[in-house]
Order: structure tokens, then sequence, then C-alpha cells
């Protein structure tokens, strides 16, 4: 995830390195434009790869294949004499970047703890941010080049790290290795009572879904099936959390600002001498709150953390916007620019808190185990759609409507699906996935004790 934010980020660097007067690689505007947000369609083959990788030979080995892409790439960009190279660069690192997402939240939702699946799921966001923090700190210092060499060195951290991982136990049952799969379980998560009941009616789920569906089906009815999750109730609707979330996370501002916070502090300060400072001081801010995010996800509810702060931060960043308005019709004076830097600080922490991590905390929690490959990789796709969308038009919309007007869109979406999730979202907190999935599946959450009462009545009218 460290890596992943570097990727994210990397524009901040490589963009002013190539449109310096001293490079040898020359960039224009459009160019430079698909070079930040090439990533975001490069995501789609990831999340498409990382998806039957996954479903095929299980998580561990997908998230080391997936892994490999990006490493190539930041090789690549090492080397890079052209504008060619460097688009295959970024493409393949955007395959990386988009296949982790998904799969990383799936990893994290399936191997840990329900009491502390969220407050993973937010450090992996933290990590993330850390990641951008890394790449801006260390382009104030180093050339594009020496950034790409230090970038290699988190993935191939990771290559190392996933060898030592088990395998997914939700993945063993699905596959129908029962024993391989507690003993997975109980290697993750100890022998406990709770944890007893929690791998027991895994399996039993798994078996019961297996009985439904005992029958081998050919190609053709392979393909039906695909296109009937999409008339699925505990499919489509948790999809359309999921896409939902993927809009609130652009619309957050999380990948352009770090794509383009350089650009955006100048345009705020006026001052171009001092915007490295400015920058790496939200950055600091940014992933702390990130870091804070995931503490206070295990002391309060998904949906009040997001809602409480993800309406308070949109109502900061509308006051940032007219301000910075009023400055340009000369109605305030300039020269107070700590003010909106200060607004933005307060926006960036209460967007981190909700607004950032949860949204692809949802991607490893609401979608049942049948439906979460392909579940995760339509998700994958709506945030490498949303994302390329958002980098592609974000330089063309502070060129046209200035930063003010930029955030303000973001801000006004931000808001219109916060409303919407309001109505559609459940509390997922301290709940097993297992409870998850029967909650998109029958309308409510089902708790161990009413499934095993469920299970005596079937016995007693089986016999």
């Amino acid at each position: 995830m460290i890596g992943q934010g570097m990727v994210l980020s990397y524009p901040s660097s490589l963009l002013p390195g190539l449109q310096s007067e001293n490079s040898t690689i020359k960039v224009d505007f459009n160019t430079a434009a698909w070079l930040s947000s090439s990533i975001g369609l490069a995501g789609i083959p990831g999340f498409l790869l990382s998806s039957y990788f996954m479903d095929i030979w299980g998580r561990k080995v997908a998230h080391g294949l997936i892994i490999i892409p990006g490493t190539i790439g930041w090789s690549l960009v090492y080397a890079a004499n052209n504008i060619p190279t460097l688009m295959i660069a970024r493409i393949l690192g955007g395959m990386t970047a988009g296949g982790t997402v998904g799969l990383g939240a799936v990893v994290i939702g399936e191997y840990t703890d329900p009491k502390h699946r969220g407050m993973f799921l937010n450090l992996k966001t933290a990590a993330v941010c850390m990641g951008g923090m890394l790449v801006h700190a260390l382009g104030h210092f180093v050339d594009w080049r020496t950034i790409a060499l230090v970038a290699l060195v988190p993935h191939i951290l990771a290559l190392g790290i996933i060898c030592s991982w088990p395998e997914s136990p939700s993945w063993l049952a699905l596959k129908k290795q029962f024993e391989k799969s507690e003993q997975s379980f109980y290697w993750l998560r100890g022998k406990t009572t709770q944890s007893r009941k929690e791998i027991e009616e895994l399996i039993r789920a798994q078996k019961e879904s297996l009985q439904l569906s005992s029958k081998k089906i050919s190609l053709g009815g392979r393909i039906k099936e695909f296109f009937r999750k999409f008339l699925r109730k505990d499919f489509t609707k948790p999809l359309v959390i999921v896409i939902l979330g993927t809009f609130l996370l652009e619309a957050s501002g999380r990948h352009i600002f770090p794509a383009y916070a350089i650009k955006i502090i100048n345009a705020v300060t006026g001052d171009s001498s001092q915007s490295f400072y400015y920058t790496l001081a939200i950055d600091i801010i940014i992933t702390t709150s990130a870091v804070f995010s995931s503490i206070l996800v295990k002391m309060f509810k998904r949906r009040t953390l997001l809602f409480v702060s993800g309406f308070s931060a949109v109502a900061v960043l509308m006051s940032v916007c007219l301000y910075l308005f009023l400055v340009s019709r000369d109605l305030i004076s300039s020269e107070r620019t700590w003010i909106p830097i200060m607004m933005f600080v307060a926006y960036f922490i209460l967007a981190n808190l909700g607004c950032t991590p949860i949204p692809l905390a949802l991607i490893g929690e609401v979608f049942p185990l049948a439906h979460r490959g392909i579940g995760s990789c339509c998700g994958g796709l709506s945030l490498s759609i949303v994302l390329n969308i958002g980098l592609q038009v974000a330089p063309y919309l502070m060129a046209s409507v200035k930063v003010y007007g930029t955030f303000a869109i973001l801000g006004a979406t931000t808001g219109i699906v916060l409303m919407i999730l309001f109505f559609i979202l459940p509390e997922t907190k301290d709940k097993t996935l297992q409870e998850i999935d029967d909650y998109f599946k029958y309308g409510k959450f089902k708790d161990v004790r009413e499934n095993n009462d469920d299970d005596e009545v079937n016995v007693k009218m089986i016999t």
C-alpha cells in the first residue's frame, strides 16, 4: 500500500522534472495529463487480473502475481529516455495499484478478526497516504529517477511478506478444502470460543451453498450465471454501495490532491518558494488523520464516523471555496494565505477520517463470498474509471474555473453521494463477513444462534 501511494503521487515529482528547462525528455500539457491519469485506465486490467487470480489460485498467489507489473514499471521509469517508455511504465504501475485496491481489501477482510478489521482497513489507507508523503518529501531533494528506485523497495518487501502468508480460510472453504480452511483460520485467529463459532458458521454456509449448486455447469451456463448476478439483490446492492463509495473517494480529493499538490498549493498561496513546506505539512496531517481514523473506527460505528466527518468536511470545503472566490474578486485581502491553507488542512483531516478510508474498506466487507471476486472487480473498474476521469479533468478544471471552482464541484458531488449512502449503507462494525453476507441475502443481520436454530429445524424436517 505504501508503494501504491507512491504510484499515485509520483506525477507531483515526475511532471515538474519533465517540464524543467534542462530535461532531456520534453512533455506538453496534454501528454503530462495522460502520464498522470494513465494509471486510472491501467487499473482496469489490474482489477480484472486480480479478480480472476483470486478466484482461481487464491488470495496469496494473486497478491504476489499482481505486484510484479509494478516492480517492472518502476524499473522502466528509472531507465526511461522517452515518453512511450514512461507511459508503459506508468501503465504497469497502474495495473499493480489498481489490482491491489480490491484484492488488498479482500485479504484484510478475510484474514482479520471483525473487531480489528476496520482498523486494519483504515491503516491500509494510512499506508497509501504515507507513500504519497514519501514521494513529496523525496521530490524536494532528489530527481524523479532516484524516486523510482526508492519506490522499488516497498514492492520487493511486499513480495517477501506475502510468502509468509497462509491461504485465505474463506477461499479454501469456497473450494471445498474445509480442513485446510480450518487450519488456516486457527493459524490467523487462534482457538477461542468466538473463532470456533465463526469458522463453523463459514463452513456451514459454504456446505449449504454447495448442496444448492452441486450440478456441473457448462461454459454457457457460467456466462448466464454471471449476468444473473446483476439481477440478484445480494450482489446489486453491495455493488451500488461500492460504486457510490468510489465517487465519494475521488470527490473527496483523495487522488487529485497528491497528484497536483504543489500546483494547488501554488495557486492558493501564490508563492511557489514555500509550496514544498505547505505540501509536506498537509501530507503529514493527512497521514496522521488516516492513522487516527484507524483508532476512531474501533470506537465509533462506521456510519457515524462517515457521515459526521463527511458532512463536516463538505461544509469546510465550501467555506474555503467561497473564501478563495472572494479573494479572486478582490473582495477580501489575499495577504492572509494562512487562512485558506488552514481551512484546507481542516478539510483533509475530516475527509481522511471517513470519506477516504471507509469507501475502500467497503470493498473488503460488503460483497458476499460467492460474489467477492467479481464484485471487487466491478468495484475496481468503477474506481479506475472515476480515477482516470478525475485526474484527466482536474488540470483543465483548475485552468478554467480555478482551484476554488474545482473543489466546489468536488464538494457538491461529495454531499450528494453522502446523502444517498445515508439511506442504503448498513452498519458493519464488529460484524463477521458471514453476518454481512446474510444481511444482503435476507435483509437483516442473522447471528450464529439464529442460524443454528434454523439448522435444527431443517434437521427435524428432514427426519
